[in-house]
């Protein structure tokens, strides 16, 4: 249980038979900012508290996250938890080791279960599209993998709308394992995902396990309006370091807005800005679990707050209001036209 004595509600993942936790882990940190020591803790009191979904990935941390992850879950049962990974990035120097071509997708998978110590994954998901390898090499290898037991159920993560529901047309109309989730940026300050990933996900029936949920911590109560710089040993503030703009693209009306009204949302509820942020996304049309990606014990503590409560229709409004931005083309064609008699 968490602090609170609430466990974690379990949802079906889209339209599967499979159930997940309503919070996902994820293990970026893990084996980075995140020692193997403080990785257990949270794992422990992840699991304690009913979160069964973990997600991982072989890039992170050149594949030490999967270690991390393999060796806590050695000794535990294997069949209350829902382990997924991911594949694309690069594991080696090889011109084969990277991609979704099937030569990669084979020893990928083959790596992330010895890393993981197990004999099957639960989900496994596309990290990026492949636009250099021919999408019927890549389905059909993914549909191998399921076939000879080495994977349950397939998901994808960063693809545009066409790219996923293209996937997802062709493995059916093959009769092949399709895509069951998607794995999407999602949060108050990053809607997009609205335009078209929702909806496809909401009309094929996907789960939906949406990743930064809190956008680098700027929606965790620790920023506030008019802030000229990131704090700090922040992840935002080493983002701008080293060449990506994070900070500008996000300093700024938008962002304050919407800080102001989670500010007020918080003070309403009694709950921590980060839990509201959480909240507003759980309660979102077609979200299945946000995956939580704390560095210290401290942020995964409230984090997991985030459960066993409900913001009402007024809080809702106020924040999704304030997170509303400007529809581009063909959005705002599509909005009005909706709006037609």
């Amino acid at each position: 249980m968490n602090k609170g004595g609430i466990a974690m509600e379990q949802r079906f993942l889209g339209r599967t038979g499979l159930r997940v936790s309503e919070l996902g882990l994820g293990t970026m940190t893990f084996g980075g900012d995140t020692d193997e020591e403080t990785a257990g803790r949270m794992l422990d009191r992840f699991a304690a508290s009913g979160g069964t979904l973990i997600d991982t990935a072989d890039g992170y941390q050149d594949g030490r996250s999967e270690e991390i992850l393999g060796r806590w879950l050695a000794g535990r049962s294997r069949e209350d938890l829902v382990i997924a990974t991911k594949v694309f990035h690069r594991t080696g120097p090889g011109p084969n080791d990277r991609g979704l071509g099937r030569k990669h997708l084979i020893a990928a998978v083959e790596g992330s279960l010895r890393r993981l110590r197990t004999d099957y994954l639960d989900l496994y998901q596309a990290h990026v599209f492949d636009e250099t390898t021919p999408l019927e090499e890549t389905l059909s290898t993914l549909d191998d993998l399921v076939r000879a037991g080495k994977v349950r159920y397939l998901g994808a993560s960063s693809f545009s709308g066409w790219q996923l529901q293209k996937s997802i047309a062709l493995a059916r109309q093959a009769g092949r394992e399709a895509y069951v989730c998607l794995q999407p940026l999602y949060n108050l300050l990053d809607r997009d995902a609205e335009w078209e990933l929702v909806p496809l996900c909401l009309a094929e029936g996907l789960g939906l396990i949406a990743w930064s949920p809190l956008r680098m911590g700027l929606l965790t109560g620790r920023y506030r309006r008019g802030m000229t710089e990131p704090l700090s040993g922040s992840r935002i503030e080493r983002l701008n370091a080293g060449g990506d703009p994070a900070w500008s693209r996000y300093a700024g009306e938008p962002t304050w807005r919407v800080l102001d009204a989670l500010d007020k949302v918080a003070a309403e509820t009694g709950r921590s800005v980060a839990q509201v942020a959480l909240r507003w996304l759980l309660q979102r049309p077609g979200v299945t679990a946000p995956i939580i990606g704390a560095r210290t014990l401290e942020q995964f503590d409230d984090n997991l707050g985030a459960v066993g409560w409900s913001l009402d229709h007024d809080q809702l409004e106020t924040l999704t209001t304030a997170s509303e931005r400007e529809l581009p083309y063909p959005y705002d064609v599509l909005a009005w036209a909706r709006g037609l008699p």
